[in-house]
C-alpha cells in the first residue's frame, strides 16, 4: 500500500475557484450545449514521453456525454507527477526537480507554462501530493522530510497573475516515515483531514486548520474508531474524502498492527464538530464492505452522494449519506487496478489504469450509471490525472 501513496490526489472543485472559464469558450459552449457537445471539462494526464523520455501531458476536451477530444498542440511538453487545478492554473509537481512548476490553462484547454518556485526550505523535503483551499487562492504541499526528519505541509499563497507561489509557512505532523496523501477541506474551508499509514505500523488521522492568512496549520482532531470485527484488534483509516458541508469519509483497514490484513475495506463516515473534532456512530455491522482490498483512491462526488473507491482491484461507487452509514450502490466498474481519480462537475468520473495503459470515463449519478462512449481511451502508461471542471 506504501508504494502507491504517490498515486493518492485531490484537486478544487471548479465552483469553489476562480473563474473556471474565459467568455468567449463560455460562449461556444453555449451554443454547442443543445448538440451534446458542449465541453464540460479538461482532462489532463500525465504520461512519459516516447522512448522513456520526460514527462508530457496528454489534455483531452470532455463533452456533455463524457467523449474526450485531444485538445490543440496536446501532448504538452511538461515532466510533471501529482497535479492540480484551480480554474486559472495547473501546477504539478516536477519528476526530477524541487519544483512546483505552473501552467496557465487557456480558454481552449492548452497549457502554457508559466513559472516554477522550489518548495523545498532547509534542503529536504519531497513531494508527494498537492492541494488548494476551495478558493484556488493558496496551496498545499505535503512533503515527506519537511524539516530533514518528518513530514509535514507547507503553505503557498498564489498569484494570480504570474501563477508564482509565496511561502506562508510549514507545519510538522510530526510522521515518520510520512504522510503524503492529501487532505480535502470541508465546507467551511478552515478544517481539512487526510489519513496515512505505513503498512498498519504508522498510522494516523491528520488534521488541519487554515487560518485567516491561508497559513495551514496542524490542528490534533479527536476521533474514535467503531470496534472492529473479533478476530481483529483495531481498524486503520486510510485515506480520505470531504463532501461540502461537514462530512468525511475514511477507508476503514480491520488489522492486528503491526501488519494489515488481506480482506476487503470498509467505508466509514464521520462529521466535524465546531472545533474540528470527527466523530461517528458508524459499526462494523454498518459500514459497508468494499471490494478493494489494496486501495489507491477515494473521491466525494461534487454533490456529495457518491463516494468512488479505488484500488488493485478496480473501481466501485457508493451512495454516501453524510453522518449516515455509507451505502452500497455499484459493483465494480472494471476489474483494471485504478491508480487515480476525478470527478468534474456533470457527474462524470475520469480514472486511470497504469498497468492497463487505459483511461476511463463513466457517467454516475445517485440513479444510474454507465461507460461513457468511447471509454476506455488508451494512453501509454499513464501516471497521474487531474480534471478541470468547466461548468
Amino acid at each position: 500500500m506504501k508504494t502507491f501513496k504517490l498515486l493518492a490526489l485531490a484537486a478544487a472543485v471548479c465552483a469553489w475557484v476562480w473563474p473556471c472559464l474565459a467568455r468567449g469558450q463560455q460562449n461556444a459552449n453555449l451554443t454547442a450545449e443543445n448538440s451534446g457537445t458542449a465541453t464540460v471539462a479538461y482532462v489532463y494526464v500525465s504520461n512519459p514521453s516516447t522512448n522513456g523520455g520526460p514527462n508530457q501531458i496528454q489534455a483531452y476536451a470532455a463533452n456533455s456525454q463524457g467523449q474526450l477530444t485531444p485538445v490543440a498542440g496536446s501532448p504538452f511538453a511538461a515532466d510533471e507527477t501529482y497535479m492540480v487545478v484551480n480554474g486559472s492554473y495547473l501546477m504539478g509537481i516536477n519528476r526530477t526537480q524541487t519544483d512546483i512548476d505552473s501552467y496557465r490553462i487557456e480558454s481552449d484547454g492548452a497549457l502554457t507554462f508559466a513559472t516554477s518556485t522550489n518548495y523545498t526550505q532547509q534542503g529536504c523535503g519531497v513531494a508527494g501530493s498537492l492541494y488548494f483551499d476551495h478558493t484556488g487562492s493558496d496551496l498545499y504541499v505535503q512533503e515527506g522530510l519537511i524539516d530533514c526528519a518528518n513530514s509535514g505541509v507547507a503553505s503557498f499563497s498564489v498569484d494570480k497573475s504570474s501563477g508564482g507561489l509565496q511561502l506562508l509557512g510549514t507545519a510538522n505532523t510530526g510522521a515518520f516515515p510520512g504522510d503524503f496523501t492529501p487532505a480535502f477541506f470541508i465546507g467551511n474551508n478552515v478544517y481539512a483531514y487526510t489519513a496515512d499509514n505505513s503498512a498498519c505500523m504508522y498510522y494516523d488521522i491528520y488534521g488541519f486548520k487554515r487560518q485567516s492568512n491561508g497559513l495551514l496549520v496542524t490542528q490534533i482532531p479527536s476521533y474514535n474508531l467503531p470496534t472492529p470485527p473479533a478476530s481483529f484488534t483495531r481498524y486503520v483509516p486510510f485515506l480520505s474524502a470531504a463532501d461540502r458541508t461537514r462530512d468525511v469519509a475514511f477507508f476503514m483497514i480491520p488489522a492486528t498492527p503491526p501488519g494489515c490484513s488481506p480482506n476487503s475495506l470498509q467505508l466509514a463516515s464521520y462529521t466535524v464538530d465546531g472545533s474540528g473534532n470527527l466523530n461517528t456512530t458508524n459499526t462494523s455491522a454498518t459500514m459497508p464492505t468494499t471490494r478493494i482490498a489494496n486501495p489507491y483512491d477515494l473521491k466525494m462526488a461534487p454533490s456529495g452522494k457518491l463516494l468512488a473507491a479505488a484500488g488493485q482491484e478496480g473501481l466501485q461507487v457508493f451512495h454516501f449519506n453524510g453522518s449516515s452509514p455509507i451505502t452500497r450502490y455499484t459493483g465494480l466498474l472494471t476489474t483494471d487496478p485504478i491508480t487515480q481519480m476525478f470527478w468534474d462537475n456533470n457527474n462524470h468520473l475520469y480514472a486511470i489504469s497504469q498497468s492497463s495503459n487505459k483511461l476511463y470515463v463513466f457517467g454516475i449519478t445517485p440513479t444510474g450509471y454507465r461507460q461513457a462512449p468511447g471509454s476506455p481511451y488508451q494512453i501509454s502508461s499513464p501516471q497521474d490525472i487531474i480534471v478541470q471542471p468547466l461548468q
